[in-house]
């Protein structure tokens, strides 16, 4: 390997991080207030919305764990990224003018305000808080553990740096992301997001077509290759299975409808009407990443068969292997900035999503106010949420960063999609039966990961805690008489 290509590529990221460090302290003295921290002063353009939905949607969960299930499962978790266009088109049309609305109408700075103002009701407030924090840990620690596993590869292929542990990585990946999120809020993500979108979209054409050019053959050789190892990687399904793929399909393409992280960001937008040149810019951003996702992970399957590259220690080194032996140097060092740009907003989000639930929502749910000095608050809890979510995902039994993330979404869809996508298109629901599918979701899917349950055919746990939740959801509603609501959350919901 080139000498000088790891230091192309070590630049390359520390340019990119002392840009985090740049834009921390540029909108700490933007963020003078929780509504700063929280929504980004809701007085975000259209550019910068689309692409900041997008990229926290894309984030190391597509960009490291997308090409290790590829490598792993072939092309199952195509029925994840695919399809996720879709998505975003359930999204807008169910929840971007109602949020943004109720978000004004009620001066909401969080999802579980939103929620509380639709219910009428604090326990739905505290229960949809809970279950973003909950999610928040398990889906965080995907984006530490992401960004831990590129920087380690990045700093042992330095000659004169000393070999680095991953739990070293993670700590220094904290810190990074600390200063950055704790310093800037919500608005260092966003408008970063508006650079590292570009990135992202550059970067996976630019990687399709190295991907397809380092496998003999092209893509002939590598659908040839796969086809002789394992005919059933390069199926329709994968080597999940057709009821396994599908339910994925329904988790992220409805689940969609219930990633904090995403919806948030419709209630930061300028005017209620940018909705629909929204979503084309964050629709179209994702498809085109979605090439790096499967590329990456059936070229790197194809060169280990072809003994074009050594066995790999596990999925999750498909992406940073590839860029670093397989990819221009260049490239590489722009591929892994976005890598970083992607985790790093996506990270950011989640902190800013549990910083809310933690000093907001909680309290205010609990005692009817929030904490005192609500900023300087939300600041350590950041700290404290970066640390916690990191221990976690050291303990993990998953060994996947996309099987830690599919976690962290069907978490977050089985909760929030009765409850937000759907609550805020019916109005026969009930804030019981909001309380109930949010409980249920935790309680099904916590249950299945903490005691290793293992779901036949592949099916994903989130799916299954989806269609109860939903189950429930519809059944105690159409059950229980017709809610009151307020006038204003009626007419919201009438357009």
């Amino acid at each position: 390997m080139d000498e000088s290509r790891p230091l192309i590529v070590l630049a390359w990221v520390l340019g990119y991080l002392a840009m985090c460090i740049g834009v921390g302290l540029w909108a700490l003295r933007r963020t003078t207030s929780t509504r700063d921290f929280f929504m980004a002063g809701r007085d975000l353009g259209i550019l910068v919305t689309g692409l900041a939905v997008f990229s926290s949607t894309m984030s190391g969960f597509g960009f490291v764990g997308g090409p290790g299930l590829v490598y792993r499962m072939g092309l199952s978790s195509a029925w994840m990224t695919v399809i996720a266009p879709l998505g975003f088109c359930c999204v807008f049309y169910l929840l971007a003018k109602r949020l943004r609305m109720v978000a004004e109408l009620r001066e909401s700075i969080s999802l579980p305000d939103a929620v509380a103002a639709r219910y009428n009701s604090e326990r739905a407030r505290l229960l949809t808080a809970i279950a973003i924090l909950l999610g928040v840990i398990g889906y965080l620690g995907t984006q530490i553990l992401a960004m831990a596993t590129v920087l380690r590869d990045v700093l042992n292929n330095v000659s004169f740096i000393p070999e680095v542990s991953l739990i070293t990585c993670m700590a220094i990946a904290c810190a990074v992301l600390v200063f950055y999120c704790v310093t800037g809020g919500i608005l260092a993500s966003v408008y970063t997001d508006l650079v590292q979108g570009a990135i992202m979209i550059v970067a996976a054409i630019f990687v399709f077509i190295a991907a397809i050019t380092a496998v003999d053959g092209g893509l002939t050789g590598i659908a040839t290759t796969l086809l002789e190892d394992d005919p059933e990687s390069i199926s329709p399904w994968g080597t999940l299975g057709m009821i396994g793929a599908m339910s994925w399909f329904v988790v992220f393409v409805l689940g969609m409808a219930g990633q904090p992280h995403v919806i948030t960001k419709l209630m930061m937008n300028r005017r209620v009407e940018d909705v629909r040149r929204t979503l084309p810019v964050s629709a179209a951003g994702y498809a085109l990443c979605s090439l790096l996702w499967l590329s990456i992970g059936l070229a790197m399957r194809a060169l280990v068969i072809q003994g074009g590259h050594p066995e790999l220690s596990g999925p999750d080194e498909a992406a940073p292997q590839f860029l670093q032996f397989h990819a221009g140097p260049m490239l590489a060092g722009i591929v892994f900035a976005g890598l970083f740009a992607a985790i790093m907003s996506t990270a950011d989000s989640f902190l800013n999503l549990g910083a809310a639930a933690v000093v907001h929502d909680i309290p205010r749910a609990l005692t009817g106010r929030s904490l005192s000095n609500e900023l300087f608050w939300a600041r350590v809890a950041t700290v404290l949420l970066a640390v916690g979510s990191a221990i976690f995902v050291l303990y993990s039994r998953q060994d996947l960063v996309a099987l830690l993330g599919a976690f962290g979404w069907g978490t977050f869809a089985a909760a929030l999609v009765p409850t937000v996508a759907i609550g805020f298109n019916w109005k026969r629901a009930t804030a019981t039966a909001a309380n109930v599918a949010i409980v249920t979701s935790l309680v099904v899917n916590f249950g299945i990961e903490l005691f290793g349950i293992a779901v036949p055919y592949g099916i994903n746990a989130g799916f299954v805690a989806l269609l109860l939740s939903l189950t429930l959801f519809f059944g105690i509603s159409l059950a229980s008489p017709p809610p009151k609501l307020d006038p204003d959350i009626e007419g919201v919901m009438e357009l």
